[in-house]
């Protein structure tokens, strides 16, 4: 068997698990998932008994319950395996090899999407505005100065209320997408959510492409970096379930990061360009692929050179794409859209609207709104500072690596934080690797939030319990914290021995293929590193 082959072995004893916590998900999706007011799905008996009546609703919220569960629960079990190396569990308590590579990983991944694809969005019902602003194009209106309240029906639609007057943020990439996507759904929202479901796959496949070859680069495992990076249930949750448009974002910026590593730094340009033409926060990555265009030994000179054509290569591409899309650049001023969401799980709002409630209590002020203000724009000039000082000291690290530092501190010091915002720079730190202690709180991270989009969401609300968006997070982390005390493997995974060396090279070779990805600048003089 080569090292890259497909061990069925891997797809019963990780991918059935896994497929059967989806198979869940979507059973429970038709009861509590986002359907559209004006869709046929409403009348089907199964679906009219789980949605009509107080106990069906209850019935599919546990089986949602469940499926997250057993989602959870399959990746950590691989995670545990993976990571130890030698998987026993044979019959006769002999060990047994299993093979977790790249392509048998990827295959476990389809097993775990593939009951997804016909299931009603859960999570979050963002897909229906991707719906509802192409049907604005449609229209003839322009998306970045129209809100979706305009077109006839929108409420029908699915549309949350909250963006109903909000222009759209999206670039004009994907708008054309939504526009071609309302044209051939036509009046059919429920049907618009399968192909936007289908466009954000697109993202997920980029992902499982790149994010090995990248993890190579760097001298990380293919097969764990993978496993961390996108075969975890964020991504099934959040890009395949909730069929986000940030899946095909990511996949395209982890594409054009992997072009520019491998030396073909004009391609990554315009692939990240396609990227920040799906959401303009893909810009972010482009000095990254400067740096690598530059070299790694380069001084000054050769950087602002090739900045300036990286810059030329990704807005020659963006510019051409507005001009399809005929909108021009009314998305610089949709940037703020997504900060009108205010959420505990940033820390800015957080401090923000504690400082602003103590501000009222004292009787400072009537409302405390100012200091959410004040904070979020402190937070972003800290993320501000925090690119420039990436990009400008790259010493060190991999330009990979440093974009997924700039992801990072844009998202943690932000206004606004989603859980899928995680998936921007997760799977860049999962093939650049982590240390020990890195690994453990990232592992932590992804459990907590997975928790979290179920007291989040539609699958929780309303007759069943209601958790604010604060004690949803306290409640999804002492689940996770319960669940890696009580459960064997997955406590051995997290204390034990399995992660004592984190996600870091493990051989010699790997060592000097990490060392050979690293941006040492011209005054590094060791004769032993390549320039």
């Amino acid at each position: 068997m080569t090292s890259w082959s497909l061990d069925v072995r891997a797809l019963g004893r990780y991918g059935l698990p896994g497929f059967a916590g989806s198979l869940l998900l979507t059973v429970g999706a038709f009861g509590v998932g986002w359907l559209p007011l004006r869709t046929g799905l409403l009348d089907i008996v199964y679906v009219e008994m789980l949605r009509g009546t107080p106990a069906g609703q209850l019935l599919s919220r546990a089986i949602v319950f469940v499926g997250v569960a057993l989602l959870l629960q399959a990746w950590l079990v691989l995670g545990h395996d993976l990571f130890a190396d030698q998987i026993s569990g044979a019959p006769d308590d002999q060990a047994s090899a299993i093979t977790l590579n790249p392509a048998t990983m990827s295959a476990i991944l389809a097993a775990w999407c593939l009951p997804l694809l016909v299931s009603p969005p859960l999570f979050s019902r963002d897909v229906y505005s991707y719906y509802a602003q192409g049907r604005v194009m449609e229209l003839g209106q322009d998306p970045y100065s129209t809100g979706v309240a305009d077109v006839p029906g929108w409420f029908q639609d699915g549309v949350d209320p909250m963006w109903g007057e909000t222009p759209t943020p999206y670039g004009p990439l994907f708008l054309l997408f939504s526009r071609g996507v309302a044209n051939f759904a036509v009046d059919q929202p429920a049907l618009a959510a399968l192909v936007f479901r289908l466009i954000a796959l697109i993202g997920v496949v980029l992902l499982a492409v790149y994010v090995p070859r990248l993890a190579f680069l760097h001298g990380i495992d293919p097969g764990r970096a993978l496993w961390l990076g996108v075969l975890n249930p964020l991504v099934v949750m959040h890009f395949v379930a909730g069929a986000h448009n940030d899946a095909l974002m990511a996949g395209l910026i982890a594409m054009g990061l992997c072009l520019a590593a491998e030396r073909r730094a004009a391609w990554g340009a315009a692939v990240i360009s396609l990227g920040a033409a799906i959401k303009p926060i893909a810009f972010l990555a482009l000095p990254f692929v400067g740096l690598s265009w530059a070299g790694l030994r380069s001084g000054w000179g050769r950087r602002i050179g090739a900045w300036v054509l990286t810059a030329v290569v990704a807005g020659a591409v963006f510019v051409a794409i507005s001009i399809v899309a005929g909108l021009g650049w009314g998305w610089i001023g949709a940037l703020t859209t997504p900060g009108e969401v205010r959420t505990w799980l940033s820390p800015a709002t957080a401090l923000g609207m504690l400082s602003g409630a103590a501000i009222e209590a004292l009787g400072f002020a009537e409302n405390g709104d100012i200091a959410v203000t004040v904070v979020r724009l402190i937070g972003t000039l800290l993320g501000v500072a925090a690119v420039a000082w990436l990009v400008l000291r790259p010493e060190g690290r991999s330009p990979t690596r440093g974009a997924a530092l700039a992801f990072t501190a844009v998202v943690v010091l932000g206004p606004v934080i989603q859980p899928w915002y995680l998936l921007w720079f997760l799977p860049l730190f999962a093939a650049t690797g982590l240390s020990p202690t890195q690994l453990r709180w990232i592992i932590i991270l992804v459990a907590g939030f997975s928790v979290h989009a179920m007291a989040e969401s539609s699958s929780t609300q309303d007759n069943l319990f209601e958790l604010s968006d604060a004690l949803a997070i306290v409640a999804a982390f002492a689940i996770v914290a319960l669940v890696l005390l009580v459960s064997p493997r997955e406590r051995r995974l997290m204390l034990g021995s399995a992660l004592s060396h984190g996600l870091l090279p493990t051989t010699p070779v790997d060592e000097s293929r990490a060392e050979q990805a690293v941006f040492r600048g011209p005054r590094d003089t060791d004769p032993g590193r390549p320039s």
